[in-house]
């Protein structure tokens, strides 16, 4: 089967620091690297990796023939992605000496595709076939619901959070992912309970404290995190989402989808960068093997 991402592609500028600035703060950069992310694109790149195929739906600026060539390089299929005018999407990511990040998104490029070119591409899916699927794109909810009336299995990152966003795209989802922060959002926004949640399958990543599967009608699924000495873990929610796609897409059981997909993100933290970053196959199998 296929596994299609209907996601961003930017252009990161990360900037290592002592700490992450307090507000009104000056600091001066440590370390400075520019290098392929967004949503879409860390995920596709995890999950190529991981031994997924892997099609990515999305669009770039006028500048963005060297960041396809890149993701092409990493064994991403970019035939369903547009270019467009004005600039490619691009972010600013700060990064602590502890691994953790304050990031800042411009969109460009990935609000200003085209939906009619996203649903013609999307006519070559087949029934079965996964859709990763994020909020760093314009049409979320028309690109979801036409993805389940082509019989494919939308898996949906609610992040960046936004009720509303999350609410238009939730009626066509069957798994949404979202880090712990992120599900309490939403359980106080809709005034549920966790088990209650409104979609056939919720994944919530916990970071330290693992992974958690909860789906209608079986037993939960909690895995645990894997010892890693954190680096940079800017795109660790993405590496899981993209590795634990195509586990499931390779056939794979949830407690064991689960269980690579975790192993992927503990090699995947222990690196500096996003999509750079991603663990191969390989490498994640034989952490799993290890048992951690």
């Amino acid at each position: 089967m296929t596994v299609w991402c209907f996601g961003s592609i930017n252009v990161d500028h990360v900037y290592g620091l002592g700490h992450l600035p307090a507000p009104g703060e000056t600091l001066a950069a440590q370390s400075y690297r520019l290098e392929l992310g967004g949503k879409g694109a860390n995920q596709s790149v995890a999950c190529a990796k991981a031994g997924g195929e892997l099609r990515l739906l999305g669009a770039v600026g006028a500048d963005g023939a060297p960041i396809l060539a890149q993701l092409v390089g990493l064994g991403v299929d970019c035939a369903g992605v547009q270019q467009v005018a004005g600039a490619t999407g691009h972010a600013i990511i700060l990064v602590d000496q502890s691994g953790e990040n304050s990031i800042i998104i411009h969109p460009g490029a990935n609000r200003a595709m085209a939906l009619d070119a996203v649903l013609v591409a999307l006519k070559d899916a087949e029934i079965g076939d996964l859709l990763l699927m994020q909020n760093e794109t314009a049409h979320q909810a028309a690109v979801a619901e036409a993805a389940m009336g082509l019989g494919m299995e939308v898996v949906y990152s609610a992040a960046p959070f936004d009720v509303e966003a999350v609410q238009a795209v939730l009626p066509y989802v069957n798994m949404l992912v979202m880090n712990a922060v992120e599900a309490q959002q939403m359980q106080d926004a809709l005034g549920v309970r966790l088990e209650e949640m409104p979609v056939e399958t919720l994944v919530v990543t916990r970071g330290a404290d693992g992974a958690s599967w909860y789906a209608r009608g079986t037993p939960d699924i909690h895995v645990p995190a894997l010892a890693a000495h954190v680096v940079d873990t800017t795109g660790a929610g993405d590496c899981f989402t993209g590795a634990l796609a195509a586990a499931l897409d390779a056939g794979a059981e949830p407690e064991a989808a689960m269980r690579f997909a975790s192993a992927a993100a503990s090699l995947q933290v222990a690196r500096p960068g996003a999509a750079a970053a991603m663990p191969a196959r390989a490498e994640i199998l034989a952490l799993v093997g290890k048992g951690g």
